[in-house]
């Protein structure tokens, strides 16, 4: 019997694309303290809920940063000719200073012209600035540093041009249909998560260029808060602070009166749609959550031992993940108490869509969907319907979205397709 067990595997820096080579692993219970207590009354959830975002914030993504002592929000445009006459596109400054000194973020948001009463607002960070989601000639390019994209001209790690409006296009690797989304009843509020706090680039191949990661990732908004303790290996990260700048962007939409901010949707794809699963996680405010291809690192199971691993994560992406997680790297499988789906467990009873891509065996979609199955339970402990179906779904199939939880998976390339708003628009529209 022995023998048909995989070996477990010393070096986790050589990613594993063999399901035979998945060793066994065994997952934490969603209803169960780690203590050993069951969880018997929605009382008891809550309390779970906190115990979960706690050993997240220890183990993983760090603590989540401070509330910010100062919030100055100023409009600096409103154009009511925008997306061919049917949008009304204002431009907002967030400082964190009275004095509006120190990092400042740029906020887009673009609503329904005609909408009669407050719509629900969509909340996503972007890549390389608000020029992008709309080929607008008035919207600046910043002035950040950001990873260059073989698939946008730009160079020496900066925001160009000539890629303004990259999103409207149809052929672009991500979309972004604002008409449809407008004439569904739809606002977008983004900001470039560039301005939060830079991404540095990572050399798969140059280990020693890794290092450049570690100066100049905590930048932005880590200058507002405590100096880093470098003692601790539950500081703030890259990741919180993004997730941190989603949530003030939910206290912009909060106090837009033509928005519905209680019906704020968090969206993001890939890095972004970590942000998106860490921000959701955190602040309840989040009712319902798109994530779209968001591999590693957030709902996938990192005790599976496929594609994107811990070994990868901490080493490429240091600045993501805070120093106590590099601990479970050698062999996540044995070593890790806790996997993603409890994090997942945490959105209960709000509403989460899980988006994945078959094509990318890199990003392992079977393990976001083993993690959807997994945190299913919390769901139905509060009595309402869970994950649908008994097996995953096959591309394009949308049997296991159900009005609370959802996983769908498509094929073809990577990116917020078409095909990945259409699935977001119809699970934020199904509200019970």
């Amino acid at each position: 019997m022995d023998s048909e067990i995989p070996p477990i595997r010393l070096n986790y820096e050589e990613p594993n694309f063999d399901e035979s080579k998945v060793a066994p692993f065994v997952l934490e219970d969603p209803l169960t303290f780690a203590d050993g207590t069951k969880v018997l009354t929605p009382g008891d959830w809550q309390a779970r809920r906190k115990e979960i975002l706690d050993i997240f914030a220890r183990e993983m993504y760090g603590q989540e940063p401070p509330l910010p002592r100062t919030l100055v929000i100023e409009q600096t445009q409103e154009r009511t000719d925008a997306a061919g006459g049917f949008g009304v596109r204002c431009l907002y400054k967030m400082w964190f200073r009275a004095d509006k000194s120190g990092p400042c973020i740029n906020w887009m948001l673009i609503r329904p012209k005609y909408a009669v009463s407050p719509v629900p607002v969509i909340l996503m960070l972007n890549l390389r600035g608000n020029y992008e989601l709309v080929p607008d000639e008035d919207l600046e390019v910043p002035n950040v540093f950001c990873r260059n994209d073989a698939f946008v001209p730009q160079k020496n790690n900066r925001p160009s041009a000539t890629s303004r409006g990259y999103m409207s296009n149809p052929n672009s690797k991500s979309v972004l249909p604002i008409g449809t989304l407008l004439a569904r009843g739809y606002a977008i509020l983004s900001a470039c998560y560039c301005e939060i706090s830079p991404d540095p680039e990572a050399d798969w191949h140059e280990p020693n260029l890794l290092h450049r990661q570690t100066p100049f990732a905590y930048t932005g908004v880590f200058s507002l808060w405590d100096k880093r303790d470098k003692s601790r290996e539950d500081n703030p990260t890259s990741l919180g602070a993004w997730a941190w700048a989603l949530s003030r962007g939910m206290d912009l939409a909060e106090g837009v009166p033509e928005l519905d901010a209680s019906r704020a949707i968090v969206m993001g794809h890939a890095r972004l749609g970590k942000v998106a699963f860490l921000a959701a996680a955190r602040d309840e405010r989040f009712g319902v959550a798109i994530l779209n291809q968001c591999g590693g690192g957030a709902v996938r199971l990192a005790k599976r031992d496929y594609g994107e691993n811990v070994a990868t994560e901490v080493h490429l992406f240091s600045h993501w993940y805070c120093r106590a997680y590099a601990k479970y790297a050698r062999n996540p499988a044995k070593l890790l108490p806790f996997d993603q789906h409890l994090l997942l467990a945490s959105y209960a009873p709000r509403r989460v869509l899980v988006q994945g891509f078959n094509s990318f065996p890199w990003m392992d979609t079977v393990g976001e969907y083993l993690s959807c199955r997994a945190a299913s339970p919390a769901w139905e402990f509060l009595g309402l319907p869970g994950l649908p179906g008994e097996s995953m779904p096959d591309v394009f199939d949308t049997s296991a979205i159900g009005p609370y939880l959802g996983y769908v998976q498509r094929a073809e390339g990577q990116g917020i397709s078409a095909y990945d708003w259409n699935w977001a628009l119809d699970f934020a529209d199904r509200r019970p």
